[in-house]
């Protein structure tokens, strides 16, 4: 993080979890990567990133700081407002569907 010493990357193939890969298409899609409208750049997806309080940034996995980032960047650029976003987390809460909850539940397998 931001120069200081982490350790060799280990780069290793990995099958990724499908909200992982759906993060991985928002992040296309609002880039404007696939052709479509820009609605963020990757230099705000960083900025967002960095801008993350150490203990979260250090807590969340990769595509978990990427998300947090992509939803700061909407909410910033007035494409969604917190309330949407809440009224939404809820609509997915209650149909079991939130992705930290599945991994929550796979870890206390």
């Amino acid at each position: 993080m931001g120069g200081l010493p982490a350790g060799k990357v280990r780069r290793t193939e990995h099958a990724y979890d499908e909200w992982e890969l759906r993060v991985d298409a928002m992040m296309v899609l609002l880039t404007g990567i696939g052709g479509g409208k820009k609605r963020m750049t990757v230099d705000e997806l960083r900025k967002n990133i960095e801008s993350l309080p150490p203990a979260d940034y250090d807590r969340l996995g990769y595509y978990d700081r990427w998300i947090a980032s992509l939803t700061q960047t909407m909410i910033q650029r007035g494409i969604i407002t917190t309330d949407e976003l809440a009224r939404k987390m809820e609509e997915v809460a209650k149909r079991g569907q939130s992705p930290f909850a599945r991994r929550k539940r796979r870890q206390h397998r």
